[in-house]
């Protein structure tokens, strides 16, 4: 029997994807969206990281879902990874060079990546930065 390798899809850009991504975050109301760039962070293991919170289970999935419509929708891409989905309270889309973190509130203060990840650039994201669709 041979071991099966997982070869990990060839990623989309990377800064148009973390746009995508928290486009997809904001259409469902996602509460303190950031986008923070790794691409300068030592020993980082992708290049962008966009995180969000939501205030129930019921939002944090919706986040998820619609996360992954945008990017599909505009990328034609589904998540390399997925993990989280079960107990919705940190579910963690994995993009290779993007990895979307969608909390729950309380599991975001816990975790404080933000603060993990002091030396990137971090880019708050407001519901006017896409007053039109982002296009690829």
């Amino acid at each position: 029997m041979t071991a099966k390798l997982q070869v990990k899809p060839r990623p989309a850009n990377a800064e148009l994807l973390s746009r995508i991504v928290a486009e997809g975050m904001l259409e469902k109301k996602g509460i303190d969206i950031v986008i923070l760039d790794l691409r300068k962070v030592k020993n980082a293991v992708t290049d962008f990281f966009v995180i969000c919170s939501g205030n129930s289970d019921t939002q944090v999935e919706a986040l998820m879902d619609s996360v992954e419509e945008q990017v599909y929708k505009h990328l034609g891409e589904w998540p390399w990874q997925k993990e989280g989905k079960a107990n919705r309270e940190w579910i963690l889309l994995d993009y290779v060079n993007v990895v979307a973190h969608i909390f729950k509130k309380e599991r975001r203060l816990f975790y404080g990546l933000e603060e993990l990840w002091g030396d990137a650039e971090i880019t708050r994201i407001e519901s006017s930065m896409f007053s039109t669709s982002v296009s690829s």
